[in-house]
């Protein structure tokens, strides 16, 4: 009885381990939160205006320069959108954010970098 006892209890640690572990790894997979956004619209105290996710384009990765959202004479007002990541959201304005998905990702927890190394 007390053999089966100590089986239980070692496959339940393996179980629980395998479960953290593929938390940890799948988080490393996911995108950063992000949140399309007016890059004219910026405000020293507010941060950038958030804009409707059809103004930047689908599947972007974004990048630390360039237009993300002009898809055609007149299509959006938000003329120069750009996903932006990571940010602190508040009253439909972006703060502390990033426009670099791979810096984003590499500001993300628990053990995610790219091994890269930062200063």
């Amino acid at each position: 009885m007390a053999e089966t006892r100590r089986r239980l209890r070692s496959s339940t640690v393996v179980l629980g381990g395998m479960g953290v572990l593929a938390a940890a790894l799948s988080a490393c997979g996911s995108d950063p939160d992000r949140r399309c956004v007016d890059r004219d619209s910026y405000d020293w105290i507010n941060g950038y205006k958030v804009v409707a996710d059809k103004n930047c384009r689908p599947g972007s990765s974004g990048g630390a320069y360039g237009k993300g959202g002009k898809k055609g004479s007149g299509s959006s007002k938000a003329s120069d959108a750009d996903w932006y990541y990571d940010a602190d959201v508040s009253g439909g304005w972006a703060a502390e954010g990033t426009f670099s998905r791979d810096e984003a990702v590499d500001r993300g927890g628990f053990g995610c970098s790219s091994g890269s190394g930062g200063g």
